[in-house]
C-alpha cells in the first residue's frame, strides 16, 4: 500500500473511532496529532534494511487532546495494514486498565478489520506450577524451596499497606502451616479452572514473601525442560501475546525485556509511549544498581543450598563454595565497617546517605570491593554452571525433568542477590570521565541498622541512545506534559532523543480555555521560600486561612512530607474531619471517601506529596482548588542529582538552569493540571511561592503552563498581573 493511501486509512480509522465514540465534541488538536502520527509513522522499515527508515514523533497532547484515541486508531490501523504489530508502553496501571478496558474495545468495535489485543507482564506476576503442585501436594519441600527466599525477604521492611492489610488467604498461626494452607487453596482454585495462575486475578493478593516462593521468575524456570511448560501460566500468557496484535505494557518491562523476547522486536513493531516523561527515569532505575551490605545470612546457606543440589545430581562443583563464601562475607563485612564509619564521621544519626565525590570510592574501600567482586564472581560462575548442567540433564533425561526442575528453582533465589553483589561492586570500582553516582545509604526502617551500596548512570539519554532508540524504527512519546518552559529541549536532552534526524516535535493544546475556566493566584509569603521554618511557619497560617473557605473539594500538594506534617499538626476542630491525608488510607479508599464526602454536599480536602501532583483525575466538584504550597523542586540531597550537577559544574555549565529549571517546570506544569480535567470545569491553582513571580526562573516556568488568568494577591486582595502569558 502507498503511503498516502497508508496514511489516508489511519486517519479513516481515526474518524471511525470518533464517529463511535457517544457525546463526542470535535477537537482540531487531538485530529492534528492523528494526522503527525499517520504521516510520519506510514514510511518507516521494519525488518531487515541495510539503511532503514526511523521515524520518532515527540507529542505533546494537552488535557482534554483524548491522545490515546489518537494514537491508537492510527498505529492500529497502519500496523494491520503492514501485518505488523503495536506496543503500547504506560508508566501507570491506571493507564494500562483504560486502554484495555475502554479504548482498545472501542476501536475493535467499529475497524473492519477484527484484531487481538493483550496486556504483557512480568513474569514474577505468574505462578510456577511445578513449585505450587509440590508445595501443596505434601509440604515437605516447603522448607527447602523457602529457605534462601524465606532469607532474601526477611531483609525487606513491609510497607504499612503490608502490615495492616487483612488477607482472607492468611492467618495468624505458625507461618509454614499458614503456607501450607495457602498453597493448598490456591491449587486447588487452579485445579478447579477459578484460577488462571495470574497473581493480578486472585480476589485476595496473597504476601509478598508467600507469593515469591510460587512466582515464575527468570532465575527459578527450567522453561521448556519443565514437565509444566506447555501449561505453564507464564508460557501461556506468552503464547496469548504472541497472537496479539496490540500489546500493552509498562516502560520498566520495555526497557527490562530489552535483547530478552518477552516483547515483539523493537526493530519489526511500531511502539508509543503514553505517559512519556517518565521514560528517563525508568532507564535510570533500570541500569542502577544496588547491593545489601548488612543482612547476610543468605549467604551462610548459600554453601549449603549449593553443595546440597550438586549432590544429589551428582555433580562435582569447580571451586571450594564454602570457602569462597566465608571469603565473601568477611569481605562485605569488612566494607560495611568501614562504610559505617564513614557514615559516622558525616552524623552519630542512623538513617544517612553519603555520595562519593566525583564518582570516586575511598581508597579504603576500594580493595575490600575488589574482593568482594572477585568472591561473588566466582560464585556466581559456580552458580550459573550448576544450573547449565542442570537444564541439560532435564533435557537429555525427561523422565527426571521435574525432580531438576525442582532443584533449579532451589538455586533461583540466590541468583539476584548474587547479581547484586556482582554488578554493584563492578560499578563503584568504575571510574570513567562521566562518572557515576556512588554512595551508601543507612537505614532503620525494618527496625534494625542496614547499609547498603549504590551506583547509577547519571544521563538518562545516554541510555535511552544506546539501548531503546537504536533499535526502535517506529515509535511515538505523548504525555501532557514533555516541554518545560515552552520548549522541548530539556526533554529531548533527558530521553537521548536531541539531535536525532529522524525526530520531529509537536505540542498540541488542551481545547480548554483556561483563561476563562481558571486562573492561578500567587499568594506571597513575607518569608523567603529558601528559610524552611520560617516560610513553612508562614505558609501554613495562610493555608489554613484558605482552606475554612473550600466549600467541595480540594487539593493541597506539599514537597516534603516534613512539611505536610507541619500542616497537619495545624489543623484546628473544624478542619481535621474534612482533611483526608495521603499514606492515612490506601490510594482508592481515599479517593472514594473524598468523591461520597464531595457528593453528599460536605467540604473534602486532600493533603498529598509528588505522587498525588500527577494522575490524581478529580473532575469538577471533586477539586475546585489546588495549593501549591511551595515550587516543587526535587530534594537537593538526592544522590544521582548531586552527582550530575557536580559533573556539569566541572564542565563549567550551569546546573540549576539546565537541568533544576526545566525538571521542576515539569513538575509543576503536572501539579497545575489537577485543576481543570473537563471542558466544564471551574478551578483555582494557589501557590504560595512567590519566586513564581518574582524571579526569572519562576517566570520561564509560567510560560510553560497553560495560559491561566494570573494574580497577584497582596494583603488578601488578588491583583491581575498582565503580559506573562
Amino acid at each position: 500500500m502507498s503511503e498516502p493511501v497508508l496514511s489516508g486509512s489511519a486517519l479513516a480509522a481515526f474518524d471511525q473511532m470518533l464517529a463511535a465514540t457517544p457525546g463526542f465534541r470535535a477537537r482540531p488538536g487531538q485530529r492534528h496529532m492523528a494526522e503527525r502520527i499517520a504521516t510520519a509513522l506510514q514510511n518507516v522499515s521494519l525488518g531487515e534494511h541495510a539503511e532503514p527508515e526511523r521515524a520518532i514523533a515527540v507529542i505533546q497532547a494537552g488535557t482534554g487532546v483524548g491522545k490515546s484515541a489518537a494514537y491508537l486508531s492510527t498505529l492500529v490501523a497502519i500496523a494491520l495494514e503492514r501485518k505488523t504489530r503495536v506496543v503500547v508502553s504506560t508508566a501507570t496501571v491506571a493507564l494500562q486498565e483504560q486502554l484495555l478496558r475502554k479504548d482498545l474495545p472501542a476501536l475493535a468495535a467499529v475497524l473492519a478489520t477484527p484484531f487481538v489485543f493483550a496486556l504483557a507482564k512480568g513474569r514474577g506476576r505468574y505462578v510456577c506450577k511445578l513449585k505450587l503442585e509440590r508445595l501443596a501436594g505434601s509440604g515437605d519441600d516447603v522448607g527447602d524451596l523457602l529457605d534462601a527466599d524465606d532469607e532474601l525477604q526477611a531483609t525487606t521492611a513491609p510497607t504499612p499497606t503490608q502490615n495492616y492489610r487483612q488477607n482472607k488467604l492468611s492467618h495468624p498461626q505458625d507461618p509454614q502451616e499458614r503456607r501450607i494452607r495457602l498453597y493448598g487453596t490456591l491449587a486447588n482454585l487452579l485445579a478447579t479452572g477459578q484460577w488462571d495462575g495470574d497473581r493480578d486475578s486472585l480476589a485476595d493478593q496473597p504476601e509478598p514473601r508467600d507469593w515469591s516462593t510460587l512466582a515464575a521468575e527468570r532465575h527459578s524456570c527450567t522453561a521448556r525442560h519443565c514437565p509444566r511448560f506447555r501449561d505453564c501460566s507464564y508460557y501461556s500468557a506468552r503464547t496469548q501475546l504472541a497472537q496479539a496484535q496490540v500489546i500493552v505494557a509498562n516502560h520498566d518491562l520495555v526497557l527490562a525485556s530489552l535483547g530478552r523476547n518477552a516483547l515483539p522486536d523493537l526493530d519489526k513493531c511500531l511502539l508509543v509511549f503514553d505517559e512519556g516523561h517518565h521514560l528517563p527515569g525508568v532507564a535510570l532505575d533500570q541500569f542502577s544498581a544496588a547491593m545489601d551490605m548488612s543482612n547476610l545470612r543468605w549467604l551462610d546457606r548459600l554453601p549449603r543450598i549449593l553443595l546440597d543440589v550438586a549432590e544429589k545430581l551428582g555433580y562435582s562443583l569447580a571451586q571450594d563454595v564454602t570457602t569462597l563464601a566465608q571469603q565473601l562475607h568477611a569481605a562485605l563485612g569488612d566494607a560495611a565497617r568501614i562504610g559505617m564509619d564513614l557514615l559516622r564521621q558525616i552524623s552519630p544519626a542512623y538513617d544517612q546517605v553519603q555520595r562519593f565525590a566525583d564518582g570516586v570510592l575511598p581508597p579504603v574501600l576500594t580493595d575490600p570491593m575488589v574482593l568482594i567482586h572477585g568472591h561473588a564472581r566466582a560464585l556466581t560462575e559456580v552458580l550459573e554452571a550448576l544450573g547449565a548442567e542442570l537444564k541439560t540433564r532435564a533435557k537429555e533425561d525427561p523422565s527426571q525433568a521435574a525432580r531438576l526442575a525442582l532443584l533449579y528453582a532451589k538455586l533461583g533465589p540466590l541468583a539476584p542477590r548474587l547479581n547484586s553483589v556482582v554488578n554493584t561492586s563492578a560499578m563503584l570500582l568504575t571510574h570513567d570521565t562521566q562518572p557515576l553516582a556512588k554512595w551508601l545509604r543507612s537505614d532503620t526502617s525494618s527496625g534494625l541498622v542496614s547499609l547498603s551500596a549504590h551506583a547509577c548512570p547519571i544521563v538518562p539519554g545516554d541510555l535511552l541512545r544506546q539501548h531503546l532508540w537504536s533499535e526502535v524504527r517506529g515509535a511515538v512519546i505523548t504525555s501532557a506534559t514533555l516541554s518545560s518552559c515552552g520548549s522541548f529541549d530539556f526533554f529531548l536532552e533527558e530521553a537521548g532523543l536531541q539531535g536525532t534526524p529522524h525526530l520531529s516535535t509537536l505540542a498540541v493544546e488542551s481545547p480548554f480555555d483556561y483563561a476563562v475556566q481558571g486562573q492561578l493566584v500567587v499568594a506571597a509569603t513575607l518569608a523567603d521560600p529558601r528559610h524552611v521554618d520560617a516560610y513553612t511557619r508562614e505558609m501554613v497560617q495562610l493555608l489554613l486561612q484558605d482552606l475554612a473557605d473550600v466549600q467541595r473539594g480540594a487539593l493541597v500538594l506539599f514537597t516534603s512530607r516534613v512539611q505536610m506534617k507541619a500542616a497537619v499538626d495545624a489543623l484546628g476542630a473544624s478542619l481535621l474531619p474534612v482533611v483526608l491525608v495521603q499514606g492515612q488510607l490506601s490510594r482508592s479508599r481515599l479517593m472514594a471517601s473524598h468523591q461520597a464526602r464531595v457528593e453528599s454536599g460536605q467540604a473534602s480536602i486532600i493533603f498529598g506529596l509528588q505522587s498525588f501532583g500527577e494522575g490524581m483525575d478529580l473532575p469538577g466538584a471533586l477539586c475546585e482548588t489546588v495549593f501549591i504550597t511551595k515550587l516543587p523542586f526535587a530534594s537537593p540531597s538526592d544522590p544521582v542529582e548531586e552527582a550530575r550537577a557536580e559533573w556539569l559544574k566541572r564542565q563549567g555549565r550551569n546546573p540549576f538552569n539546565e537541568l533544576v529549571v526545566p525538571a521542576t517546570g515539569i513538575r509543576l506544569l503536572q501539579w497545575t493540571g489537577r485543576a481543570i480535567r473537563t471542558e466544564d470545569d471551574l478551578a483555582r491553582v494557589v501557590c504560595y511561592d512567590k519566586r513564581l513571580l518574582a524571579t526569572d526562573y519562576g517566570r520561564r516556568m509560567l510560560q510553560g503552563l497553560p495560559a491561566y488568568a494570573v494574580f497577584r494577591r497582596v494583603g488578601g486582595q488578588s491583583v491581575p498581573v498582565a503580559g506573562l502569558q
